[in-house]
């Protein structure tokens, strides 16, 4: 059965993004970077929610910058050929390989977990990973912590009342001090 994933950089403090909503703290520096293109090579299909699959769309005509460099270009053809389902109340299309979900969050992870089809299920975005998890549908949870203390905003975790009991799969410090943790669920 194929894996539901949660990855996403999160400040020491453990949002997402800031008060202001500002997430430049987490820009990438080339370890960083490679580490998500690879990443991205062990996702099949991609579930986001709005405001992620908005700043996403950056990516769908990256390619066409002449001054992106060579990572930035590596990045662009993994994404853009990546199916996508994108869980909003207020858009009514979308672009590229993405698709508007025709279900629940449950509904469409049964569906697509049910296909024959190789990757992991990643999950993007901290609204849609909270009713994932508040599902028991996350089998793992990927943080890249970055090393600033941003007092607030959208919170990696959802805020809920339940207990999930977690095992350390892998960790990696990078050159810039960012450390990544990857937990699986204990089931």
């Amino acid at each position: 059965m194929r894996k539901v994933t949660y990855s996403m950089g999160v400040s020491l403090d453990g949002y997402i993004v800031g008060p202001d909503g500002g997430f430049d703290w987490s820009g990438p520096d080339e370890d960083v970077f490679r580490f998500w293109i690879d990443e991205i090579r062990e996702v099949g299909v991609h579930l986001l929610g709005r405001r992620l699959y908005e700043t996403m769309l950056y990516w769908e005509t990256a390619d066409q910058d002449p001054s992106l460099g060579e990572a930035e270009r590596e990045w662009t053809a993994l994404w853009n050929p990546l199916p996508k389902v994108v869980f909003s109340t207020t858009l009514s299309t979308v672009q590229g390989q993405a698709r508007l979900a025709s279900g629940t969050l449950t509904e469409e992870i049964a569906r697509l977990r049910a296909e024959p089809a190789q990757g992991d299920i990643a999950i993007g975005g901290a609204t849609l990973a909270a009713e994932a998890a508040e599902a028991d549908l996350i089998d793992e949870y990927r943080a890249v912590i970055h090393p600033v203390l941003v007092g607030g905003g959208i919170p990696f975790f959802p805020r809920d009342e339940r207990q999930v009991n977690l095992e350390l799969l892998e960790t990696r410090t990078f050159s810039s001090k960012v450390v990544y943790l990857r937990y699986g669920v204990k089931r």
